[in-house]
């Protein structure tokens, strides 16, 4: 039986600010509609609405035409809607079945919870995914021993565990190598078959325009657009979302890069060995941009880490020419490196903290004792303006900025101790596509002044876009290093995929 939702005229406030003013929404059993939009148009915001999470100031849901109130999101499921957010609902202490079926577990007929029950079916939809974890996974395995793309699958696992009609995937491939977007999106398929709906939230062009049938588009919390995918290109939808081109009008993709081959070397990494890494070397000169390619989970993480000391490794790393051992981030904070961490929520910023005292994390000392807080406060002033930080003061909390906007602030905070050697693990993740060409613009003023990158992203675009050259890791070894006319996606997947010599598929 045919099933639609919609969302009219859809308001949502936050104190002052207005996330929705003017959100509407469509979507029908056996379609998929893409929600875009950038960092703080209201796509979150919308999806919580659906959800059941946050409570609507104006406007009306409507389920078959009939008016809806979502007071929680329990009232969601028992509607028949799901949600996999970005930021992961998962209990880490607990196992992947408990977190799978907690509170809906299968009981016996003496009122006892059916384990093995909840075992078959956890089986069962971890089976889903077969072939796309890099260790079987089972029921009894505690989250927080996965790694965070097997934490988001099973965060969809969850969501699909109640057999909802209607399936909102918030940012859910953001976390997944290539290989289980895939997985996923053959799901995705069969749930439309089988008469679901899907709203997918994602910044991933290729993948709005490769799953989704329709597109609904918010800016500024109000929907300036909607209709058929077939209807539409990429930079007409680009334009809707940030009204200009400027994520197209920034690639150093066709125009000759300049030749570092006289500059001296930077980092020389020899033999590197970690858990993962199965003894890499390699070379980076000043002002290049190197960028780190290949599936999530093949090694990426440990070698930024053991280059910042904070992963156990052997080896030898120089550094300006001079062998370095870092056995702590501190170590290599003082040789001029910083780590711009993947996860910013755990790793990157204090979320109950002002913007301020997050800039100012790793220079406190710079500004002395007692310090000098004007002098402090005017060079992150200065950082904020440089990096375009939309933000009501400095003093606000991060917590009030978009998802791209406290990106800033994790970058912007290690830009204040001018290093020499910047460290970039898939800093892109979750970012508009607005905040993604300011942040392209950047890497290459920083090269251009001399800094070196090392920069691995989930993103191939990004990685032929923006390097000089790639190095593809896979399986815990460099398969190959692309540069000029090898840098191609079709080589790129190739060599991700473990095919020798980045030869095209």
């Amino acid at each position: 039986m045919a099933k639609s939702l919609s969302a009219r005229n859809i308001i949502k406030r936050y104190g002052g600010v207005e996330a929705l003013s003017d959100g509407n929404l469509d979507v029908h059993t056996g379609e998929v509609v893409a929600l875009v939009g950038a960092n703080g148009s209201g796509k979150s915001t919308m999806s919580k609405v659906i959800n059941g999470v946050v409570v609507l100031d104006g406007g009306q849901l409507f389920l078959d035409d009939k008016p809806v109130q979502l007071s929680s999101p329990q009232s969601a499921k028992k509607l028949g809607i799901a949600t996999v957010f970005q930021e992961l609902s998962l209990i880490p202490q607990m196992t992947v079945a408990e977190n799978i079926w907690l509170t809906r577990e299968p009981m016996t007929a003496y009122g006892t919870v059916n384990r093995k029950e909840i075992d078959k079916k956890t089986n069962e939809l971890l089976s889903l995914f077969q072939g796309t974890y890099k260790t079987d996974i089972h029921p009894h395995d505690p989250v927080a021993s996965l790694p965070a793309d097997e934490k988001q699958i099973i965060e969809i696992l969850k969501a699909i565990s109640v057999d909802p009609w209607l399936i909102i995937l918030d940012e859910a491939t953001a976390s997944l190598d290539s290989r289980q977007v895939t997985r996923l999106f053959d799901l995705v398929k069969h749930w439309k078959e089988a008469g679901k709906a899907i709203v997918f939230v994602s910044h991933r062009m290729e993948e709005i325009f490769r799953i989704a049938d329709n597109y609904s588009v918010l800016r500024n919390g109000k929907t300036v657009g909607s209709g058929k995918m077939s209807d539409i290109n990429e930079k007409d939808l680009v334009k809707l979302m940030i009204e200009k081109e400027s994520v197209f009008s920034f690639s150093r993709t066709g125009s000759k890069k300049p030749d570092k081959a006289d500059k001296p070397m930077c980092l020389e990494v020899d033999g590197l060995h970690t858990t993962t890494l199965k003894g890499i070397s390699f070379r980076v000169r000043e002002g290049e941009l190197v960028g780190i390619g290949g599936l999530r989970g093949q090694g990426q993480r440990d070698l930024l880490l053991s280059l910042y000391g904070a992963k156990p490794h052997s080896g030898k790393i120089k550094i300006n020419g001079k062998e370095s051992k870092f056995n702590h981030p501190r170590q290599a904070m003082k040789k001029g490196l910083a780590l711009v961490p993947g996860d910013r929520a755990r790793e990157g910023l204090l979320y109950i903290r002002s913007i301020l005292e997050n800039l100012l994390l790793p220079s406190w000392k710079k500004y002395g004792f007692p310090l000098k807080i004007a002098k402090a406060k005017h060079d992150a002033g200065k950082i904020a303006e440089s990096l375009n930080l939309k933000m009501a003061g400095l003093n606000e909390p991060v917590s009030s900025l978009s998802g791209g906007n406290a990106q800033k602030v994790v970058i912007g905070k290690w830009l204040m101790r001018q290093p020499s050697l910047l460290l970039l693990n898939d800093p892109t993740k979750g970012v508009d596509v607005g905040t993604k060409a300011e942040f392209y613009s950047l890497l290459t003023n920083l090269c251009n002044e001399g800094k070196t990158i090392l920069f691995y992203s989930s993103d191939d675009e990004e990685l032929i876009g923006l390097c000089d050259r790639v190095l593809v890791l896979h399986d815990g070894i460099i398969r190959t290093e692309l540069s000029g006319e090898t840098l191609t996606k079709e080589n790129l997947i190739a060599a991700s995929l473990g095919i020798s010599n980045g030869g095209a598929l």
